[in-house]
């Protein structure tokens, strides 16, 4: 319980070094879902409203690829920003921007699939409205996205892609995932769970903001029928 009483004085004092580290891990997952997002919402919605060749490829592979290991990701962007690979030129590697391109390829594939599955079913419901009224497939796909956007609700990942390709750097790629297990290593819980109050507060917040945007939709939905 002392130790508790700690970490909680360290939330609460907003704890120069602690916050450092919150303010980072969140830098990190918002950027990587934004271009998640941007990349992997108009993919998904194409994927649900279009047949094109190699359409079904793209859809088992993004199916697939959501069980992607952190730690296999992490390891690919480590060998392509690494001094002997593509990008090594760039200096990436052991940055925060190396942990969002980490981060970005877990969450695409999410992204990707979570969009499918929400437009899909919209996209048929109005299938027969858009051809009778000659609606051009790329309005098509935008009322579809529209209309499915509630059910667009994503994750966010963050474990072995941050520990492999941040580096875990003090104050330069640091964040909370990488902090618990280090500072538990060393025997300083005060911080680690200090760390691990406000990630369980964090991931909270996330699923209500999700389970009420969710309730919203519905809501909406019923008003609107």
């Amino acid at each position: 319980m002392e130790s508790l009483g700690v970490a909680f004085g360290l939330v609460v004092r907003f704890d120069a070094g602690l916050w450092a580290v919150i303010g980072l891990s969140l830098r990190v997952s918002l950027t990587a879902v934004l271009v998640a997002t941007l990349i992997g919402a108009p993919l998904g919605a194409v994927l649900a409203t279009r047949q094109f060749r190699g359409r079904q490829v793209l859809v088992v592979l993004s199916g697939a690829f959501m069980a992607l290991p952190p730690v296999v990701v992490g390891l690919a962007v480590y060998l392509l920003l690494s001094r002997a690979g593509p990008l090594g030129p760039l200096g990436l590697l052991f940055t925060p921007s190396a942990m969002i391109i980490a981060q970005t390829v877990l969450i695409l594939p999410i992204i990707t699939a979570l969009t499918l599955q929400a437009v899909a079913p919209v996209y048929r419901d109005y299938k027969g409205l858009f051809a009778a009224h000659d609606v051009a497939p790329l309005a098509a796909l935008r009322i579809a996205l529209w209309d499915a956007r509630f059910g667009v609700a994503t994750g966010i990942s963050e474990v072995g892609a941050v520990q492999i390709v941040g580096g875990n750097i003090d104050g330069v790629t640091r964040v909370m995932t990488t902090t618990i297990a280090l500072e538990t290593s060393k025997g300083n819980l005060e911080f680690a769970l200090a760390l691990g109050l406000v990630l369980i507060v964090l991931a909270l917040l996330v699923n209500l903001a999700i389970l009420g945007l969710g309730r919203f939709g519905r809501r909406f939905e019923e008003a609107r029928l």
